[in-house]
């Protein structure tokens, strides 16, 4: 009856350690994901700016429309621009009208407005040197009057952008490394839980390969429970968050978060084998039992 006990007693002591080891590997690989998926989402969001950092292409009146037309059509083209769009020198008036709350055509007696192309530049594009460059394309054609845009806004969106991504780079790899010791750490306590087990099978004659395997084994799955339930977890708090925020997930962030589920599920898998690997080791290469004291 007693053994019985025991024996009932070190098999809920096990599973406790299993579980305990499991909630731990999924608690880092969590935090891990979390900070993966904002640096996805500063990316997305810094893209979100500097792509709506629009300037415009004004064009000499009495321009023909095919002429703005063609033009339009040349800039769409071009592998660095997002979108354009064309406004008649109407359609100009009328938005301006609607910003002054007045009908200045009729005051005036005409429209003084120019015809111009607002042009919108992929996020890799939108720096002062590439929008230069692009300047000094544009303005070559005759139908061109003048390009406007504001260089300091631009200059200060990249700055700020850059200073963000560092500071978020530095965190990343903060937690990173944080991620690692913490996962080393818990498989080494596991394995030095099971020291004198290895001891003991040594003792009865088994190969390095036999002795390592089923701790091998055993920390992959621990690994992959860990990271199932870190996705599962970061997952079901992004479908919360898009319920009160429906703009945060899209289909183009589906890839972005893809990826990072898979990037924890690798670091899961991989970083608790290769600890095991070494804590066995460690034990393995110890041939007396005072030494496993240590």
């Amino acid at each position: 009856m007693i053994q019985e006990d025991n024996a009932k007693f070190e098999k809920k002591r096990i599973r406790s350690a299993h579980v305990t080891t499991v909630l731990s590997i999924a608690t880092v690989l969590f935090l891990l994901c979390i900070q993966c998926l904002m640096l996805g989402y500063t990316r997305k969001v810094s893209d979100y700016v500097k792509e709506n950092i629009g300037f415009t292409l004004m064009i000499k009146d009495y321009t023909r429309e095919q002429d703005i037309l063609d033009l339009k059509e040349i800039i769409d083209r071009s592998p660095f621009v997002k979108s354009s769009r064309y406004i008649s020198k109407a359609e100009a008036a009328k938005e301006l009208q609607e910003d002054l709350g007045q009908d200045f055509v009729s005051f005036l007696g005409y429209n003084p407005l120019l015809p111009s192309i607002e042009i919108h530049l992929k996020a890799g594009y939108a720096t002062q040197d590439s929008i230069s460059k692009f300047e000094e394309e544009l303005t070559r054609y005759h139908i061109v009057k003048e390009m406007f845009y504001q260089p300091d806004l631009i200059r200060l969106v990249n700055d700020n952008v850059a200073k963000i991504s560092f500071w978020l780079g530095i965190i990343s790899l903060f937690i990173l490394v944080l991620a690692i010791y913490l996962l080393n750490n818990t498989m080494r306590l596991l394995i030095y839980s099971k020291r004198f087990t290895i001891n003991t099978m040594q003792l009865v004659g088994a190969t390095a390969a036999f002795i390592r395997r089923p701790f091998l084994q055993k920390s992959m799955l621990q690994g992959l429970l860990g990271a199932v339930i870190a996705i599962a977890v970061s997952g079901l708090g992004l479908i919360l968050m898009n319920r009160k925020v429906p703009e945060i997930i899209n289909g183009n962030d589906l890839g972005m978060i893809l990826r990072v589920f898979v990037l924890v599920l690798v670091i899961g898998l991989l970083f608790t084998l290769v600890s095991a690997w070494f804590s066995v080791n460690k034990y393995l290469r110890m041939r007396n039992s005072e030494n496993l004291y240590n």
